[in-house]
C-alpha cells in the first residue's frame, strides 16, 4: 500500500489529509466514494506499515533468491483466465479461482494483486500494466480494446493465440538447433579427449618403434603436445577473450551491434528461418492491434518489441515515419530491402480492400508455413553433414593413428 495527500472539496467545505491505497487511480476511486470533488492528489513521502512490512518480504524474497514467473507460467494463466472469461463468470471471481488453482507462488502473488487492483476500482488493463516484464504491449493493447469494445473474451483468446504462436517459433528454433549443437559438442569433446589422452600413448609407441611418421600423424601428434602444454591453457583464454570482448562490443558499439545483426539475418538456411519467423510474429502482432481499434503508428511502434535485432527495429522505425508522413504501407515494404516482395504484394491487397487485420492474419499464416518448412528442411539436412562431421573428425584421427601400423605390417609382408 502507499500513502496519498489529498486536497478537496466535500460539502462545500475545503478538506486536505491522506489515503491509502495501491495506486492513484484506486486512491482517486476511494475519495469520490467519499464524495470528494478532488482538487489535488499526489504519492505522499510517508510509508505505511503495510508497505514497510512488504519491503521487509521482498528483500528477504531476493535475498534467497525467490523464483519469478516464467513465460509458461503466463502462458498457462492467460489460457484458464481467456476460457473462465468466455464462459461467462465475473472477473474478480475467475480471479479468485486463479490465485487458488496455479501453481506458481510468484504467478499467485502476481494474480492477488491484480485482483485487489481490480477490485479496488482500477481498470483491468491498469492493473496488468504493473508488471511489464510479464505482461507486454501487446498484451496490455489487447486488454484495453477488449474493455473498450466489451469483448474481453475475444481479444483474450487473441493474447493466448498470439503467445502460444511465440513459443511454438520458438520452441521449433531450439528443436532445429539442439541436434547440430549436441553432435558439434559431442565430436569436439570427443577430439580433445583423444588428443589429450589416447594420441600420447601412441606417441611413445611409435618413439619405441624408430619408424618415420606419415605427415598426417606427425600433424595429429603435434596438436596432441600442443593442446597439453600451455597451447591448450592459452587456446581456452584466447577463446573466452573473444567471446567476453565480442559480446561487449555488440552491446556498446553501435556499428558493430548492426554489422553483427546483419551478418546474422544473410547466414545461409538459419537467417531465412530467423526473418520468416519474425515476419510471422510482426504480422501476427500487427494484424490483432488492427482488429483492436489500435492506431497504425501505435502499432508499428509496439511490433518493435517482436525482436531486439537493431536491423529490423530500423526497418520497422523507417516504415513508422513513412507513415506518419503519409506513404502506403505497401510502398514502404516494398522499398525497404528486409521484407520480401511476397510481404509487401499481401499487404498491399489488404490496403486496396480495407481489410488490413484480416490480410496481416493471413501473411502470419503464410510465413508460419514457410518458417516451418525451412525448419523441416533444416532438419532433414543437417543430420547427413553432422554424421559427415563427425566421421571426418572422430574417423580420420584414428586413421592418423593407425596408418603407420599398417605401414609397419605392409613392409614387414
Amino acid at each position: 500500500m502507499e500513502a496519498f495527500s489529498y486536497k478537496g472539496i466535500s460539502d462545500g467545505k475545503y478538506v486536505e489529509g491522506d489515503i491509502e491505497a495501491l495506486n492513484v487511480d484506486e486512491a482517486s476511486h476511494k475519495l469520490k466514494e467519499q464524495k470528494i470533488i478532488i482538487t489535488n492528489l499526489i504519492r505522499s513521502s510517508k510509508k505505511t506499515k503495510k508497505d514497510t512490512k512488504d519491503k521487509k518480504k521482498g528483500s528477504s524474497f531476493s535475498l534467497f533468491g525467490k523464483k519469478k514467473a516464467s513465460v509458461q507460467d503466463v502462458l498457462i494463466f492467460s489460457k484458464q483466465f481467456a476460457t473462465m472469461v468466455k464462459a461467462g463468470l465475473p472477473i474478480l471471481q475467475v480471479l479468485a479461482m486463479l490465485r487458488d488453482q496455479l501453481e506458481s507462488p510468484a504467478m499467485k502473488d502476481i494474480v492477488e494483486d491484480i485482483r485487489k487492483s481490480l477490485e479496488g476500482g482500477v481498470t483491468l488493463s491498469k492493473c496488468f500494466e504493473k508488471f511489464p516484464d510479464l505482461f507486454d504491449n501487446v498484451y496490455i493493447n489487447l486488454i484495453k480494446a477488449g474493455e473498450a469494445s466489451g469483448k474481453l473474451d475475444v481479444f483474450l483468446l487473441k493474447i493466448v493465440e498470439a503467445l502460444e504462436k511465440k513459443e511454438n517459433i520458438k520452441k521449433k528454433i531450439k528443436s532445429a538447433l539442439m541436434y547440430p549443437s549436441i553432435m558439434f559438442t559431442v565430436a569436439i569433446t570427443v577430439s580433445a579427449f583423444m588428443l589429450i589422452k589416447v594420441v600420447p600413448v601412441f606417441a611413445k609407441m611409435y618413439d619405441g618403434m624408430g619408424i618415420e611418421l606419415p605427415a598426417a600423424t606427425a600433424t595429429i601428434m603435434a596438436m596432441s603436445d600442443f593442446l597439453r602444454g600451455t597451447g591448450g591453457l592459452i587456446l581456452l583464454l584466447s577463446l573466452i577473450t573473444f567471446f567476453i570482448t565480442f559480446r561487449y562490443l555488440t552491446a556498446k558499439n553501435e556499428k558493430i551491434r548492426y554489422a553483427w545483426h546483419k551478418r546474422v539475418l544473410k547466414l545461409p538456411i538459419f537467417g531465412e528461418m530467423i526473418l520468416k519467423s519474425m515476419l510471422a510474429r510482426i504480422s501476427l502482432i500487427m494484424g490483432n492491434l488492427s482488429a483492436a481499434g489500435v492506431n497504425l503508428l501505435e502499432s508499428l511502434e509496439i511490433a518493435k518489441s517482436v525482436s531486439n535485432n537493431v536491423v529490423v527495429l530500423e526497418s520497422l522505425e523507417n516504415v513508422k515515419k513513412g507513415v506518419f508522413s503519409g506513404d502506403t504501407l505497401t510502398k514502404l515494404f516494398l522499398k525497404d530491402p528486409l521484407f520480401p516482395p511476397t510481404f509487401s504484394q499481401l499487404i498491399s491487397v489488404g490496403e486496396q480492400t480495407g481489410q488490413l487485420d484480416e490480410m496481416f492474419g493471413s501473411v502470419a499464416k503464410y510465413y508460419e508455413s514457410e518458417f516451418d518448412t525451412v525448419v523441416e528442411n533444416l532438419s532433414s539436412l543437417i543430420e547427413p553433414i553432422m554424421i559427415v562431421f563427425m566421421g571426418v573428425m572422430i574417423g580420420g584421427l584414428m586413421i592418423a593413428m593407425y596408418s603407420p601400423i599398417f605401414n609397419v605390417g605392409a613392409l614387414i609382408g
